[in-house]
């Protein structure tokens, strides 16, 4: 026979979880999520996922290495892909990575030397795994303002890019400082990387 103080607890139990979740939202799953007309739709609760780095003032080309303002990237996996990293030094399908790009500021309240990350998203890139529906395994996606958003076309440089530099599996691995002693130890590191940092798997 329940007490009123179990049915209480009880009570508790069920409703605290959908409390929880009508204010922060419902954890995203491990897989992505597409439009009926093959758009991908924005992880919205990326900063809920496993943070892996950030980047400050990052940029590949020369070109642009003269800018008048400064720059944050930010990077998020989802667990279940964090998860299967750490015990394989590789990226299991439906692996969902997103940068964050936030622009820098440097004076604000307290603060007179250095910059911190401004409150504002800039840019939002999503570099996910999906075999079953892209010939190259990976796919790009940039977001602007919009919930959903078309791949971006497999000849941008991004994805050759990637593909010759990247330390494991057309991911940046060799900047996630976390990562990079796990890719090493399980041998997982690419050919190219080796190659282009002159260094043996280890």
């Amino acid at each position: 026979m329940m007490t009123k103080t179990t049915t209480l607890l009880l009570s508790l139990i069920v409703l605290l979880p959908s409390a929880f979740f009508r204010q922060y939202g419902t954890p995203s799953t491990s897989s992505p999520e597409y439009t009926s007309d093959g758009q991908l739709k924005l992880p919205e609760h990326y900063r809920q996922w496993v943070y892996l780095t950030t980047g400050f003032d990052m940029s590949y080309n020369p070109a642009l290495t003269n800018t008048d303002h400064h720059m944050f990237d930010n990077v998020f996996v989802n667990p279940e892909a964090y998860k299967a990293f750490v015990e394989t030094g590789t990226w299991p399908d439906k692996t969902i990575m997103v940068l964050e790009a936030r622009l820098a500021e440097g004076k604000g309240s307290i603060n007179q030397k250095g910059n911190y990350q401004g409150t504002k998203v800039m840019g939002l890139e999503v570099h996910i795994k999906d075999a079953a529906r892209f010939p190259g395994k990976w796919a790009f996606f940039g977001f602007d303002e919009g919930k959903t958003t078309k791949m971006i076309p497999t000849d941008m440089a991004c994805y050759s890019c990637h593909s010759e530099h990247a330390a494991v599996d057309t991911t940046f691995v060799q900047f996630y400082p976390t990562l990079l002693p796990i890719a090493r130890s399980k041998g997982t590191l690419s050919a190219s990387y080796l190659k282009e940092t002159g260094t043996a798997q280890k």
